[in-house]
Protein backbone atom coordinates (compact mmCIF):
# COMPACT_ATOMS: atom_id res chain seq x y z
CA UNK A 1 0.00 0.00 0.00
CA UNK A 2 1.26 3.43 -1.11
CA UNK A 3 0.94 6.06 1.12
CA UNK A 4 0.20 9.41 -0.46
CA UNK A 5 2.63 12.34 0.71
CA UNK A 6 1.76 15.12 -1.18
CA UNK A 7 -1.28 17.21 -0.22
CA UNK A 8 -2.36 21.04 -0.33
CA UNK A 9 -3.30 23.56 2.50
CA UNK A 10 -5.40 26.51 1.86
CA UNK A 11 -3.81 29.22 3.95
CA UNK A 12 -4.54 32.64 3.44
CA UNK A 13 -7.26 32.54 0.58
CA UNK A 14 -4.85 30.32 -1.23
CA UNK A 15 -4.01 26.76 -2.16
CA UNK A 16 -0.40 25.76 -1.29
CA UNK A 17 1.17 22.34 -2.84
CA UNK A 18 3.20 20.36 0.19
CA UNK A 19 6.10 17.93 -0.92
CA UNK A 20 6.57 15.73 2.51
CA UNK A 21 9.02 13.03 3.32
CA UNK A 22 7.11 12.47 6.60
CA UNK A 23 3.46 13.19 7.10
CA UNK A 24 4.34 13.65 11.48
CA UNK A 25 5.20 17.57 10.47
CA UNK A 26 3.18 19.97 12.26
CA UNK A 27 1.64 22.86 10.67
CA UNK A 28 4.04 25.13 12.15
CA UNK A 29 7.35 23.54 10.33
CA UNK A 30 5.50 23.29 7.21
CA UNK A 31 4.10 27.18 7.58
CA UNK A 32 7.80 28.58 7.79
CA UNK A 33 10.31 25.66 6.35
CA UNK A 34 8.64 24.06 3.44
CA UNK A 35 6.28 27.07 2.19
CA UNK A 36 8.25 30.38 3.76
CA UNK A 37 5.21 31.98 5.63
CA UNK A 38 7.43 33.49 7.93
CA UNK A 39 5.03 35.56 10.20
CA UNK A 40 3.96 32.51 12.66
CA UNK A 41 7.14 32.25 15.20
CA UNK A 42 8.65 29.02 16.32
CA UNK A 43 9.45 29.19 20.16
CA UNK A 44 8.54 26.39 22.87
CA UNK A 45 7.07 23.53 20.15
CA UNK A 46 4.97 22.54 22.99
CA UNK A 47 1.57 24.61 22.79
CA UNK A 48 2.85 27.03 25.63
CA UNK A 49 3.72 30.27 24.09
CA UNK A 50 1.27 31.31 21.53
CA UNK A 51 4.20 32.54 19.32
CA UNK A 52 2.90 29.66 16.20
CA UNK A 53 -0.81 30.66 16.53
CA UNK A 54 -2.90 30.16 13.36
CA UNK A 55 -6.52 30.27 13.30
CA UNK A 56 -7.85 26.58 11.71
CA UNK A 57 -11.72 27.13 10.67
CA UNK A 58 -11.43 30.66 12.48
CA UNK A 59 -10.52 28.41 15.98
CA UNK A 60 -7.26 29.72 17.18
CA UNK A 61 -4.60 26.86 17.06
CA UNK A 62 -1.14 26.59 18.36
CA UNK A 63 0.40 25.64 14.88
CA UNK A 64 3.01 23.66 16.74
CA UNK A 65 0.36 21.18 18.50
CA UNK A 66 -1.31 20.35 15.03
CA UNK A 67 -0.43 17.95 12.04
CA UNK A 68 0.18 19.53 8.98
CA UNK A 69 -1.38 16.48 6.99
CA UNK A 70 -4.69 16.91 9.69
CA UNK A 71 -5.45 20.22 8.34
CA UNK A 72 -6.08 19.39 4.43
CA UNK A 73 -9.43 20.50 4.08
CA UNK A 74 -9.31 23.24 6.26
CA UNK A 75 -9.33 27.12 5.92
CA UNK A 76 -5.90 28.42 7.60
CA UNK A 77 -5.66 31.68 8.31
CA UNK A 78 -1.58 32.93 9.93
CA UNK A 79 -0.71 36.91 10.65
CA UNK A 80 0.10 37.40 7.16
CA UNK A 81 -4.02 36.71 5.87
CA UNK A 82 -5.47 38.77 8.33
CA UNK A 83 -5.59 41.77 6.79
CA UNK A 84 -5.71 42.29 2.63
CA UNK A 85 -2.63 42.75 0.37
CA UNK A 86 -0.09 43.33 3.00
CA UNK A 87 -2.14 46.21 4.86
CA UNK A 88 -2.64 46.41 8.58
CA UNK A 89 -5.53 45.45 10.84
CA UNK A 90 -6.46 47.78 13.23
CA UNK A 91 -5.46 45.60 15.77
CA UNK A 92 -1.64 45.38 13.75
CA UNK A 93 -2.02 49.28 14.00
CA UNK A 94 -3.14 49.84 17.58
CA UNK A 95 -0.30 47.31 18.79
CA UNK A 96 2.08 49.83 16.69
CA UNK A 97 0.77 53.14 18.11
CA UNK A 98 0.50 51.81 21.69
CA UNK A 99 3.97 50.14 21.64
CA UNK A 100 2.46 47.04 22.14
CA UNK A 101 5.92 46.06 20.17
CA UNK A 102 9.07 45.72 20.94
CA UNK A 103 10.93 42.73 19.91
CA UNK A 104 8.01 41.90 17.69
CA UNK A 105 9.27 38.03 18.33
CA UNK A 106 5.65 36.94 20.07
CA UNK A 107 3.48 39.91 18.09
CA UNK A 108 2.02 37.92 15.55
CA UNK A 109 0.76 35.30 17.82
CA UNK A 110 -0.71 38.33 20.30
CA UNK A 111 -2.46 39.90 17.08
CA UNK A 112 -4.33 36.36 16.69
CA UNK A 113 -5.25 35.94 20.25
CA UNK A 114 -6.29 39.74 20.26
CA UNK A 115 -8.42 39.34 17.13
CA UNK A 116 -9.55 35.96 18.26
CA UNK A 117 -10.82 38.16 21.43
CA UNK A 118 -12.43 40.79 20.13
CA UNK A 119 -14.12 38.90 17.01
CA UNK A 120 -16.00 36.66 20.37
CA UNK A 121 -16.13 39.79 22.61
CA UNK A 122 -16.15 43.28 21.31
CA UNK A 123 -16.00 44.96 25.01
CA UNK A 124 -14.20 42.78 27.14
CA UNK A 125 -12.86 43.60 31.35
CA UNK A 126 -9.45 43.81 31.96
CA UNK A 127 -9.38 39.91 33.66
CA UNK A 128 -11.21 38.37 30.20
CA UNK A 129 -7.90 40.53 28.33
CA UNK A 130 -5.58 38.89 30.37
CA UNK A 131 -7.03 35.70 30.32
CA UNK A 132 -7.26 35.89 26.68
CA UNK A 133 -3.28 37.16 26.58
CA UNK A 134 -2.34 34.46 28.98
CA UNK A 135 -1.33 31.81 26.51
CA UNK A 136 1.00 34.38 24.61
CA UNK A 137 4.39 34.22 26.42
CA UNK A 138 6.20 38.41 25.63
CA UNK A 139 9.57 38.95 27.61
CA UNK A 140 9.79 42.51 26.45
CA UNK A 141 6.84 44.92 27.16
CA UNK A 142 5.52 43.55 30.35
CA UNK A 143 1.66 43.57 28.68
CA UNK A 144 0.54 46.82 29.98
CA UNK A 145 0.87 48.02 26.38
CA UNK A 146 -0.75 45.43 24.90
CA UNK A 147 -3.92 45.48 27.04
CA UNK A 148 -4.10 49.08 26.61
CA UNK A 149 -4.16 48.40 22.56
CA UNK A 150 -6.74 46.27 23.31
CA UNK A 151 -8.96 48.55 24.99
CA UNK A 152 -8.11 51.34 21.80
CA UNK A 153 -9.25 49.10 19.90
CA UNK A 154 -12.90 47.95 21.56
CA UNK A 155 -13.23 52.06 21.93
CA UNK A 156 -12.45 52.73 18.36
CA UNK A 157 -14.47 50.36 16.73
CA UNK A 158 -17.57 51.31 19.38
CA UNK A 159 -17.10 54.61 17.97
CA UNK A 160 -17.00 53.37 14.67
CA UNK A 161 -20.49 51.40 15.06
Amino acid sequence: MKIERNYTLHINGKDHPVESDWLGENLLYVLREKLGIWGTKNACEQGECGSCSVFINGVMTCSCMELSASAVGTKITTVEGLAPHGELTDVQEEMLNAGAVQCGFCTPGLVVAVTDLLETNSTPSRLEVKEALAGNLCRCTGYGRIEDAVFRISEKRAREQ
